[in-house]
């Protein structure tokens, strides 16, 4: 991925971490920052939000980056730490997804950026970051898939090289598919 002047200073802000125990009170702490703005969704954490006891969502998120079987996802989820304060950003998770699969599955990543965190240029920093990773697991196309509504989301894609590829209906709701390639 081309970085531009300056942007290499700027990603050594952030660094990715898989979910671990360690990080329990942090992630806790993250997820409750959520709901407090009135979300009822931690987007990209791989539903962490829909548990009540932590210690089985990680048994989780382990479980869908490991499984085995034809028809399940492989997902790996992450989070956003910014290295001078160790405070938890945002979260992602990738679909390692064969192309055609991408659309439906809701494409290869998901991001969230934590709300008081939000409007600093994270989720640039963090999309740029999962784009490093879906190169590294060979995904040559990425696929981002957000509501039009969504135009933090639409912004973030466009900025890591996105170019709509088209819109659509889901239950009422108008999404937009953005296409990464050559990244």
């Amino acid at each position: 991925m081309k970085k531009s002047c300056g942007e290499e200073s700027l990603m050594n802000e952030l660094i990715l971490c898989r979910p671990t125990k360690e990080m329990e009170t942090k992630l806790l702490e993250y997820k409750e920052e959520y709901f407090r703005s009135g979300s009822t969704n931690v987007n990209g954490s791989s539903g962490l939000a829909y548990y009540d006891c932590f210690d089985e969502w990680l048994q989780f998120i382990s479980s869908i980056e490991g499984c085995k079987r034809p028809n399940d996802v492989k997902i790996s989820t992450f989070f956003s730490v910014r290295k001078k304060d160790n405070k938890i950003i945002g979260s992602l998770k990738i679909r390692h997804l064969m192309r055609d699969q991408a659309e439906e599955y809701g494409g290869h990543i998901s991001y969230g950026v934590r709300p008081s965190e939000r409007g600093k240029g994270y989720g640039k920093k963090q999309l740029h970051l999962a784009l490093e990773l879906a190169r590294d697991m060979e995904i040559t196309e990425v696929l981002i898939v957000c509501d039009k509504s969504n135009i933090a989301s639409a912004k973030t894609a466009i900025s890591c090289g996105g170019e709509l590829h088209k819109e659509y209906i889901v239950d009422g709701t108008e999404r937009q598919h953005y296409r990464i390639e050559n990244y």
